[in-house]
Formats: C-alpha cells, structure tokens, sequence
C-alpha cells in the first residue's frame, strides 16, 4: 500500500493511493472512536515513552508530557544528539521522533482503518527547513520502518491536491496558484506554475515558528486574563488542560460563534470571539507579511491576474479570522481545502501513485553556502555554491563541482544555509552546519586534529582541490573534498 505521511506539529494524518482516489486512514482513539488523525504527542508513564492517543490519555492524567516535539527540529542548533526533557527525564530527540513514527507503523497495523503495516510512502517537511530537519525526519522513518520514496515540501504536495480538486480553475492565462499552509506549527506558502500535471515551484516562503499553536496560546491567555490569572502562573496540569480547551474551542469556531467557553482552572469563563481575533489578528498578518516575496507589494491589494486562487491548507487555516483576513486583502479568489488537515497527506499520497502521473520540479527554499579563509587567514569570503532560486529534481541528484588550486596550507570550510542572498553576502535567517578542516598540504593529511592549526599562505603553488557538492532528491546535501595531486579526500553529509 502506497502512503502519504503528514508528520504534523500537532497531528500526524495519514492517506493512501486507492484506484485514483486517496482516503484518509481513520486511528482508533483510546474511547473506541475513530479520528482521522494520530496524536504528535508524547508521554511519560513509568519512565517509559507512550505517544499518540495514550499519550494525550497520559496527559489528562498529570504524567509528564510533550506536545509539538516536532518544533524542536527546527531549532538551527539540532543535531542527532539534541535531547528534549519530558518532566524529569531527557531524551534524544531523534529517538523519541523515532518511537513516534514506530508507534504510528503499529497503529496502522493494529488499530487503523487499513490494517496494514507501512509500506512505500511520500513524507513531507516545512518549505524552508534546513538540512538538519530534512535528515532527522528522513533518517527517524527510515528507522521506523517505513520505506521513504519520496521527501516533499508540504506547499508542494497540497498543490497536488489543488489539482486533484480544482483542475477546471486552471487555464492558459491563470495557470498559477498560491498555496497558503497554516499547520499546528509552522507556515508556509509557495507560488506555483500548473501546466497539465507538471507543477512547477516558482518560489517558496517560510516561518518556522508560527502555527497553531500560536493560536492556541493567544486564546488561553485570553482566558486567563479573564478571570485575573496569567496563563504562565498556572501549574503544569492546569496549563495543559487549559491549552487542550483553547484547542477545542477555536477548532469549533464557525463564523457565527459570539463567545467560547474555556476553562481556567476550576473556573469557567465565556472568550468574546472578537476579543480573541483582537489578539490572533497579528499573527495572521505575519503570514501575510511572509507572501510578500511571491504577491509583491502588499501595501495595495495585489495584482492575482494570473493566480488561479489562493488556496488555503492546514489545520489552523480552519479559523474563520484566517480566510476574512485574506479575501479583504486578495479577494474573492481565496479558497478552503476542503480536508485543509489532511491536504498535504492527501497530495502526497497522490505523489506515490505512478497513475496519477503528476510531475514536480522544486526550488530549494533556502540557500546553501560557504565562508572560505583568504589572504592567510586574515579574511573571509562568501561563496554561495546552491542559490535559494535553483531547480532541484525530485528524482535525481543535483551536482555542483568546485575546483581550484589552493593558496593555503589548510582550507578552513564554516558551510551555512540562508534565507537570503544581498551583494553577495548572506542575509536574514542564517543556519550554521560546522567547520569542516581539511589539510591541503600532505603534512597536514594524516589524520591528525587541525582545530588549532593555523592558516597560512603557501610559499609555492598548491595542489589543485576539488569541491563536490551533491544535493539528493530529499534535499539532503554530501560533500567531498579531494586533493587531486595526493588522493587525499573527506567525503561527510552537511545535513547530520
């Protein structure tokens, strides 16, 4: 059985090829009842991990609990050691995304509607995450079990199930669309090109960090507000109950709905929508803000003529403040998914059935770089080797090849990712992977420690160094650096 696997901030969702059509598979809850989704939640009971609906059963009964761990992998300083504390007790996080995934393999064998265990899947991450959080995802359901065809941004792949949809609102002079994706956790829009079935990527933007959960945490501290409490005075419990309520509460809103009511505590008090919206509003105007590289000027409404519509996914694009804010701002050409959680899952499903015949060409949403010694080590140069604009293929490898004869004893290689690129210098959100050392010199290629060796300029002419740089289909990147003149060469992934 051919999967699409949404591993969301909040919810994992999960849909399935099946003679051109791509269902969601339903998880039993531990009331009996089915929902179409699997907790992204963790516990501790007894000292070991249990997650998904145990987990949230966990939780409401005070055990220790992490909600959202998936926020953790997009922290600029995650490694395959990175640990997260769940009460009392560290874990390593790609362990704990691991039992999570091997807990979702078990589920849908054991209590899902398709019975089955996982075999060849599509998966998808943010638009704009890094190398790292790319690896970790892969690198978690490839130990779990599942046999990963496919590593997709979650814009692109709900661009599958636009035109699984909507292909008549595609034509000759409106052929693009603007996927806006609202999840639990981050945000991310992405401008694309429709020609049949080849979708083609124009441009990709991102927020790490502004998601549901947001939104959830603005509610909650309405509420608390109300009834003269500060939401981060209140205990463990009573904040993760009050969190679970706010959830709830604006998961339910409908454009009707005056007031919700919440609970704080033991109290119960009565949220005016409008209050909430007063207080969520920013947040959505921040993911406005973030399009502007793909709409323009947003100061006047944009000119959309040849955007087919603006097409919102994601579970928290369910807010009614959401599609207001936006249809004042772009129109009448903004639409809902109608399954907006399952969206993504469901594109992707789309991406593993060969018959559906859909074809992506992607860009790289951020850029991929190195700062290199120069004159003796007394400065430095930035050279951009994967501009944030190129054109990767979701079947083969891109390679860039870098060669040059060497001035230096040593090359001292501090490789980043950037969000953007000014007079040559990286700029805004800079992602630092690590400093590679390599000895250009025979001297300095036996193996030792060149962490405190210094740069200096070579008196005679140096070996020629080539630079291998190969981008997967994953978006993973591998680099090799090779002295031709001695064979000498470091072969290391810039993504673990």
């Amino acid at each position: 059985m051919q999967l699409g696997v949404d591993f969301g901030t909040t919810r994992t969702v999960v849909a399935y090829a099946d003679r051109g059509n791509y269902p969601i598979v339903g998880f039993l809850d531990t009331n009996g009842d089915t929902q179409e989704y699997f907790p992204s939640t963790a516990a501790v009971v007894d000292g070991r991990l249990v997650f998904g609906f145990e987990a949230l059963d966990a939780a409401s009964r005070g055990a220790p609990v992490l909600r959202s761990f998936k926020r953790e992998l997009a922290d600029a300083r995650v490694t395959t050691d990175t640990t997260v504390r769940i009460g009392k007790q560290d874990f390593v996080l790609l362990d704990l995304v691991t039992e999570f995934l091997t807990a979702l393999g078990t589920a849908l064998e054991r209590s899902s509607t398709i019975g089955q265990r996982p075999g060849r899947c599509a998966v998808a991450v943010p638009a704009h995450a890094h190398g790292a959080q790319r690896f970790l995802t892969l690198e978690a359901f490839r130990r779990a079990g599942f046999t990963v065809v496919a590593m997709i941004n979650e814009p692109s792949a709900a661009a599958f199930e636009y035109t699984h949809r909507q292909s008549r609102t595609i034509t000759s002079r409106r052929n693009q669309v603007l996927i806006y994706d609202l999840g639990g956790g981050t945000f991310d829009a992405s401008l694309v090109r429709i020609e049949g079935t080849d979708h083609i990527i124009e441009n990709s933007v991102g927020v790490n960090h502004l998601g549901g959960d947001d939104f959830d945490e603005e509610l909650a501290m309405v509420a608390a507000a109300l009834v003269n409490r500060r939401y981060d005075s209140l205990d463990r419990t009573e904040r993760a109950a009050l969190i679970d309520d706010a959830r709830d509460a604006k998961e339910r809103l409908s454009p009707q709905t005056k007031r919700m009511a919440l609970e704080v505590g033991n109290e119960v008090v009565l949220v005016p929508v409008q209050t909430f919206y007063e207080k969520a509003e920013p947040l959505v105007l921040r993911t406005v803000e973030a399009m502007t590289p793909l709409v323009g000027d947003l100061g006047e409404r944009a000119d959309l003529a040849e955007v087919a519509g603006i097409y919102l996914v994601g579970g928290a694009s369910g807010l009614p403040l959401v599609p207001r804010v936006l249809r004042e701002r772009f129109g009448r050409r903004v639409h809902r998914s109608p399954f907006p959680a399952a969206s993504t899952a469901i594109g992707l499903a789309i991406a593993t059935d060969s018959e559906a015949g859909y074809r992506l060409t992607d860009r790289l949403s951020r850029g991929f770089g190195v700062f290199r010694e120069m004159q003796g080590g007394h400065l430095v140069s930035f050279d951009p080797i994967l501009r944030n604009s190129e054109v990767v293929s979701p079947t083969q490898d891109t390679v860039i090849t870098r060669r040059y004869r060497a001035a230096h004893n040593l090359g001292v290689f501090r490789f980043v990712e950037y969000a953007s690129l000014a007079d040559g210098e990286p700029r805004g959100d800079l992602v630092p992977f690590a400093e590679v050392r390599f000895g250009f010199i025979p001297e300095l290629q036996d193996g030792r420690c060149l962490e405190h060796v210094a740069v200096t300029r070579l008196d005679g002419e140096g070996p020629i160094i080539e630079e291998r740089y190969v981008i997967d289909r994953h978006g993973i990147i591998t680099v090799e650096l090779h002295d031709t003149d001695t064979g000498h060469r470091r072969t290391f992934s810039l993504s673990s």
